[in-house]
């Protein structure tokens, strides 16, 4: 089981290198950040950019890979964040895994003047937008014409550091993400159903263990070895506090272990957060 951490990018760059450095010292596998242009409980804080945060974050470490969680359309164009990423791909030097997800309801959703859209409308424009990333990534030259999105004859020179693409991580939790993620997802990211009502441990591993059964027939469907498709468990706001104790997030491994997932990704404790109580001191015994 790979292990990662979130980190929100907020805090003044120098505690962001000094902890990206000690988390890579410490052997953890990914470092990821939300990309958002505000989010949340920190909307009238300090919120930096998430892919110049990342470019930062490759120049001062060597290891550990880099990701989004996630970036969607809502306020990106394929064309351009393929470029981007491109980019930081070789910047990192192939150490970028671009996640990706639908959007949401939030501030991101309206920033733009757009109206906010359905979940079959999001769910709709992110498979377009994944298609159209995904073969922006593979060509030297591409051209589309669909519902959402024009490209004329974009030039993506010299191509990605990593091969055939970077990796795409696709956040899915219904039947039509999760066939997106069956076509075109190197990982797909799951964090349960944080719309349900109930929140608890045994109700978010019956709905993650149902969504992992859709994921594997449609892969099947397509003739894809389902374990091809690394399984990313984002540690959410639920009732379960895996962070507690070792003993805990032992547990907590575990359980997702059988449940087939390869890496888990917790948010780092932070004093100032009400959410992510837990002492940041218990990152330091997590790793193995």
């Amino acid at each position: 089981m790979r292990l990662g951490v979130l980190l929100l990018p907020t805090d003044p760059w120098p505690q962001t290198v000094a902890r990206a450095r000690h988390l890579e010292a410490l052997g953890y596998a990914h470092l990821w950040t939300y990309d958002h242009l505000s989010w949340r409980r920190y909307r009238d804080r300090p919120w930096h950019a998430a892919l110049p945060w990342l470019t930062g974050l490759a120049g001062v470490t060597s290891r550990v890979r880099l990701g989004t969680m996630v970036t969607s359309p809502t306020f990106r164009h394929p064309v351009s964040l393929a470029k981007e990423a491109m980019t930081l791909d070789h910047v990192s030097d192939g150490r970028l895994t671009l996640g990706i997800g639908a959007g949401g309801t939030g501030f991101d959703a309206t920033v733009l003047g757009e109206e906010v859209r359905t979940p079959r409308q999001r769910a709709a424009r992110l498979t377009e937008f994944v298609e159209v990333l995904d073969g922006l990534l593979r060509e030297p030259a591409y051209s589309h014409r669909g519902e959402h999105y024009t490209v004329e004859d974009a030039r993506m020179i010299p191509g990605c550091v990593q091969r055939p693409r970077l990796p795409l991580a696709i956040a899915a939790a219904g039947p039509k993400t999760l066939a997106l993620a069956a076509r075109h997802a190197d990982a797909w990211i799951t964090y349960g159903e944080p719309d349900a009502a109930d929140q608890s441990p045994a109700a978010i591993e019956a709905a993650v263990r149902k969504q992992a059964a859709i994921l594997d027939e449609r892969c099947a469907e397509i003739g894809r070895d389902p374990k091809s498709v690394d399984r990313i468990y984002l540690v959410g706001n639920t009732e379960e506090r895996p962070l507690a104790s070792v003993a805990a997030f032992e547990d907590f491994v575990g359980r997702y272990r059988e449940l087939g997932f390869t890496d888990i990704v917790f948010h780092d404790p932070r004093p100032d957060d009400p959410v992510w109580t837990e002492d940041p001191a218990i990152v330091e015994h997590l790793i193995r």
